[in-house]
């Protein structure tokens, strides 16, 4: 079943307090009152589409942007002339953070499917943080969650295999999900294969292969962009390292 949501003027509307991402963004652990003082500087747009930009590298930096429905890919140039893509975001999530020091953004922000957006200017925010020490405290919470996703990357792409990094991927969005109130099993991918491959590491159909052959282990269910993870104990037992879960589907 799609857990996609029908996105329209009405929802993106929605002020930050009645906002069900709420415990995800910037609004977690203010009074109500403070959520307030910030709902008055946020603003919300039109729904914007696939192909739209949020920012493109070079721009200077003016706001945050809170996803608040669909996904957004961030990427920056490669040296070989293409792209190199450094994550996908989803409702809930702040973009932008990396261009508080330079004052400019060194990657571009692409709107990956239908999606409502709230851009947060800085200046403004930065103000209200100097009156809100709450504000103040989860501008600290998600930047350090900005390095620990940096840490994790590195990690990823340093010692795990291809199989490894196509199952932590996996198991990532499927926590990503769950936290959202969306199912952690079954949802669709809002990127393509060479997208995901470009963010691991991966050719492209190193990543085919690796989903079809989840797919005869057992481990997920594939129709083009419909994943179905059918075995979340065994995805975690890969990402451990050791192949547990795959061999165990190999014997059934």
């Amino acid at each position: 079943m799609s857990q996609r949501k029908v996105v329209s003027l009405e929802t993106i509307r929605v002020a930050c307090k009645n906002c069900t991402l709420s415990s995800l963004c910037l609004p977690m652990g203010l009074t109500s009152e403070d959520i307030e003082r910030l709902d008055e500087i946020v603003k919300r747009t039109r729904p914007l589409h696939r192909g739209d930009f949020l920012f493109r590298d070079g721009d200077r930096f003016r706001s945050l942007y809170v996803v608040k429905t669909g996904s957004v890919k961030t990427f920056a140039p490669s040296p070989e002339g293409g792209e190199q893509v450094l994550g996908f975001h989803l409702p809930g999530e702040i973009i932008g953070l990396d261009a508080i020091d330079k004052d400019q953004h060194a990657c571009s922000a692409k709107v990956l499917e239908t999606s409502a957006i709230c851009e947060i200017p800085f200046q403004r925010l930065e103000e209200l943080t100097s009156a809100i020490p709450s504000l103040q405290h989860q501008m600290y919470r998600l930047l350090s969650k900005e390095i620990g996703h940096d840490t994790d990357m590195l990690l990823l792409l340093g010692k795990k295999n291809a199989e490894e990094r196509l199952a932590a991927f996996l198991l990532s969005l499927s926590q990503r999900l769950h936290k959202r109130g969306l199912s952690p099993s079954d949802f669709y991918l809002s990127m393509s294969r060479h997208e995901i491959g470009n963010y691991l590491g991966l050719a492209v159909e190193t990543v085919s292969r690796l989903f079809t052959r989840f797919q005869d282990d057992g481990l997920m269910r594939v129709d083009r962009k419909h994943i179905e993870l059918l075995d979340l104990p065994a995805l975690e037992a890969l990402v451990g390292g050791n192949g547990q879960g795959r061999r165990q589907n190999q014997q059934r």
